[in-house]
């Protein structure tokens, strides 16, 4: 069993516990539930966007604990104020640290610029639940969902005025996208070996049919390869860890963006 089967088995019973504890019909009454949601989309595709997606991410399996002395009020108002296109919060637990009270934290702290709800997405209630704590984008990964559940759940996504972000590791996940997705994500981190690989973008980029917007995820840590993932068509780029690690992650995120 690999990690995303571990974290997928985990992620099975946590759903099912937090179904008893918060009804469906308790989520649509949240305030932040009826919001309009901001686009990502937009903001990656407009002129001289730093395409960075910003991420606040405390733990992961492959790196232990990252940095658990930051706010995330603080670092994510200081990723939005370095530039950052849009902002990426975990909410998973058990596995990267996160939880929905950091979600609803940046929200509040930031009402403007989107948000990107991090998390291992199996069951439409999670997309309720991300609606009504603010976010404006949900994380399909292809790799731990079957084609017709990944498209059922990216249409419930985009019918509650969210975007949705496809996760792909390698050519045969391309099969899940469907047109549903707005954004293809390709990310460099082999899942088995935890080895990352920036060519894995590159060598993808060239599948990704041109009606998704393509971003790149893991690996990313300085200006060079963001403009060298920029030649291939990428328009996002998501890092967490590299800002994360550093004493101050918004002050990292904005000396990387000021040399793009």
């Amino acid at each position: 069993m690999n990690i995303l089967n571990k974290i997928i088995a985990t992620k099975k019973i946590e759903v099912a516990n937090q179904k008893k504890k918060v009804s469906v019909s308790q989520l649509e009454k949240y305030t932040w539930f009826n919001r309009d949601c901001n686009s990502l989309t937009s903001n990656l595709i407009q002129e001289n966007s730093s395409g960075v997606i910003a991420e606040f991410k405390q733990k992961s399996p492959s790196k232990g604990e990252i940095n658990y002395k930051v706010k995330v009020e603080k670092v994510t108002k200081a990723y939005a104020d370095a530039g950052a296109a849009g902002l990426s919060v975990l909410t998973d637990f058990e596995y990267f640290g996160g939880n929905l009270v950091n979600l609803i934290r940046a929200r509040e702290s930031n009402p403007n610029i989107p948000i990107l709800r991090k998390d291992f997405m199996i069951d439409t209630y999670q997309i309720i639940e991300a609606k009504a704590f603010g976010a404006d984008v949900i994380l399909l990964i292809a790799a731990c969902l079957e084609k017709e559940q990944a498209k059922f759940l990216a249409e419930k996504a985009k019918s509650l005025g969210m975007e949705v972000l496809m996760e792909i590791h390698n050519e045969e996940e391309l099969e899940i996208v469907n047109e549903f997705v707005d954004i293809v994500g390709v990310n460099n981190r082999n899942l088995k070996s935890f080895s990352v690989d920036v060519e894995t973008s590159v060598n993808l980029s060239k599948l990704i049919p041109d009606q998704f917007v393509k971003i790149s995820e893991s690996g990313l840590s300085d200006a060079e390869t963001i403009n060298y993932l920029r030649k291939y068509g990428f328009k996002g780029f998501l890092i967490g860890e590299t800002f994360m690690k550093t004493d101050n992650p918004g002050q990292a995120c904005k000396q990387l963006i000021s040399k793009l």
